[in-house]
């Protein structure tokens, strides 16, 4: 099977379950702007010189995919989506990174104490970090519009995005402070 299936050639896109839209549907726009944060985070992983932050990169990236398959299935086929053995974007899921947040802020010692621009500091996977960080913030507010439209209910899915973009942040500064 060729990756040039020809279906989208007038302007259509496939979701789950064989449903097409158009492909700027706020649905597309988001799962979109998902995918881009996850090949920015591709570029982070492979210039990071901490352990740490490859290793949760990769876990990141493996959850994308997990919320993308969810953005991509319409709310009347997630019974489907379940049923197929597909995970749904979990409070678990936000807590991971909330207990993320933690140990980069208390064994790390990485915290908030000014905004940092991004790449001052000569770090490659900071300033990778950094523009991960402003994707993930668009694919949030793309989300974001889809509940407040009511296409989308599971609040994890926003929650997960605002705090992996806390922890991107982190990561990035992680990054400067050892390289």
């Amino acid at each position: 099977m060729s990756i040039a299936t020809k279906t989208g050639d007038a302007g259509e896109t496939g979701l789950m379950f064989g449903k097409r839209v158009s492909k700027n549907h706020p649905r597309v726009e988001a799962n979109g702007a998902v995918d881009e944060f996850n090949a920015t985070l591709g570029m982070a992983r492979v210039s990071a010189t901490h352990a740490l932050t490859s290793k949760w990169i990769a876990e990141m990236q493996a959850d994308l995919v997990t919320l993308m398959g969810e953005l991509a299935t319409l709310p009347e086929d997630l019974s489907k989506f379940e049923e197929k053995g597909f995970q749904r974007v979990a409070k678990e899921m936000v807590d991971k990174l909330d207990d993320w947040v933690t140990e980069l802020e208390g064994k790390h010692k990485v915290n908030f104490m000014k905004w940092a621009v991004p790449g001052a500091a000569g770090s490659p996977a900071g300033a990778a970090l950094d523009l991960a960080r402003t994707v993930c913030r668009r694919a949030e507010r793309h989300v974001a519009s889809l509940i407040e439209d009511g296409d989308i209910e599971n609040v994890s899915i926003l929650q997960y995005l605002n705090r992996l973009s806390d922890v991107c942040w982190l990561l990035a500064r992680l990054e400067e402070k050892d390289d």
